[in-house]
Parts: C-alpha cells; sequence; structure tokens
C-alpha cells in the first residue's frame, strides 16, 4: 500500500512558522529586557532627583538653623529630608602666624548625605557637593582686608559632636543656644586653615579674597587642611561662636 506523497512545500511552510515562533520570543524577550532596563534607568533618576531636592533643602535648612554671627542666645530650626543621614564630623580651624599654630579651635562639621549628594556645615560655611564637584552656597564668616596689611577677622562656630539621625521621613530640630568670644591675635602675618573633605570649595572663596593657598595635614589625621595665606602684616581678631547646638527628633 502506498502512502500519499507530502505536498509540496509544506516542510518549508513548517520551517518559515517555527522561524515565526522564534522570532517572536526573542523580540519577547529583547522587550522584557528593555522594559527592566528602562525601569531601572527611572528609578535611578527618580531617586537621583529626590537625593537633591533633599540636599538643597538641607542646605537652605542648616543656614537657617544654624546662625552663628546673627544671633546670640537661644535660637531653633528644623531640617527635614526624605531619606539620608545627618552627623557630625571632626574637625579644626586653625589661625597659623609665623611661630606657627597661635589658637586651634575644634569646630566641628554636620554633614548630611543622601547618596552621591552631600551638604557639609562647617564653621558657618555651608558646602553642597556631589558627583565629583564642590561649591560653597554660603561663606564662612571670616573676612580680610584686601592687599598688603589691613585687619583679618576669623570666625570660627563651634558646633560640637550631636548624634546621628538617618533614615526615611526624617524630621529633626536643630536647638542652640549661641555665644560668642572674641579674641584681639594682635599684629603679624597670619594664615588660616580649615580641615576639609571638600578643599576646592574653599580654596576658590579664599583666593577670592586675596590669599594665597595650599593644602597640608596639620595633625597627621589624614583629612587635609585648606591653608589661606593673607599677605603682609596685619591685625588679626579670632571670634569664636559656640552653638552649643542639641538635636531633636521631630
Amino acid at each position: 500500500m502506498t502512502g500519499r506523497p507530502p505536498e509540496a512545500g509544506t516542510g518549508r511552510r513548517d520551517g518559515r512558522a517555527q522561524s515565526h515562533v522564534v522570532g517572536v520570543a526573542l523580540l519577547l524577550g529583547i522587550a522584557v529586557v528593555s522594559m527592566g532596563v528602562l525601569t531601572a534607568a527611572v528609578g535611578t533618576v527618580v531617586e537621583e532627583n529626590a537625593a537633591g531636592a533633599d540636599a538643597a533643602r538641607v542646605a537652605d535648612e542648616l543656614d537657617a538653623a544654624l546662625e552663628p554671627v546673627e544671633v546670640t542666645g537661644p535660637n531653633r530650626g528644623r531640617v527635614a529630608f526624605a531619606r539620608g543621614r545627618l552627623r557630625t564630623v571632626e574637625r579644626d580651624l586653625r589661625v597659623l602666624d609665623g611661630d606657627g599654630v597661635a589658637r586651634d579651635v575644634s569646630v566641628g562639621a554636620v554633614v548630611f548625605e543622601a547618596g552621591d549628594r552631600r551638604v557639609t556645615y562647617l564653621s558657618g560655611a555651608v558646602v553642597r557637593s556631589g558627583s565629583g564637584r564642590a561649591r560653597m552656597v554660603e561663606p564662612p564668616p571670616i573676612t580680610a582686608s584686601r592687599g598688603e596689611g589691613g585687619v583679618l577677622v576669623v570666625g570660627a562656630a563651634r558646633v560640637g559632636s550631636l548624634p546621628s539621625v538617618g533614615g526615611s521621613e526624617v524630621r529633626v530640630t536643630l536647638a542652640t543656644n549661641v555665644t560668642h568670644d572674641r579674641e584681639h591675635l594682635g599684629d603679624g602675618r597670619y594664615r588660616v586653615a580649615v580641615e576639609t573633605a571638600t578643599p576646592a570649595a574653599w580654596e576658590r572663596y579664599f583666593e577670592d579674597r586675596g590669599a594665597t593657598v595650599t593644602r597640608q595635614d596639620l595633625d597627621g589625621d589624614g583629612t587635609e587642611s585648606v591653608v589661606a595665606a593673607f599677605p603682609g602684616e596685619r591685625t588679626a581678631h579670632l571670634v569664636v561662636h559656640d552653638l552649643n547646638a542639641e538635636v531633636r527628633r521631630g
């Protein structure tokens, strides 16, 4: 008994059908992967935007809450952020003369971190940094006469050590009780050294005021200081603004 011969072209149609199925499967796989990549990219952008918004808000709120020059006595301000951490780190501000360190003030710094965004309050200055760049958004209370000689007034805003707070939807109150201690340092050639993790922003500030800047690790702790040398002999004054700060939840 002879079987019915296969119809002409059946094998080609089966091959085309299989190729079509494989093609559809590949397209679906590519679409799924593309959606995953897109979702991850969108999530990253959202997180970066949220961190940027938090950093901008915290910079403004730290500047408003910690006012070393404008305030005497009790003051308070609120700091809020969606996600991140607020902590203090050890930092020193030094006044140097021809004999070495004339005064050393342990000022401390308040640091906010969210992702790669960072805000630092250091001796009255506020610096925002991220993506390898840093800029000073509020200057420190350090002023000097331009050119040779004149006056140098160094304001050192001391924060001290505060407990670390962090997580999601954080709200804290920064309470201060500000006092001021003024000291006349006399005439001489002076340098101001600020220990900082964002030296470029401080270098630009001092250079704009006519100082020559270098970097030195003055105490060997691994954190360099920006050392600003002001030209000529001048009369120097040191004003320590002690914030006596406290952190309270809510």
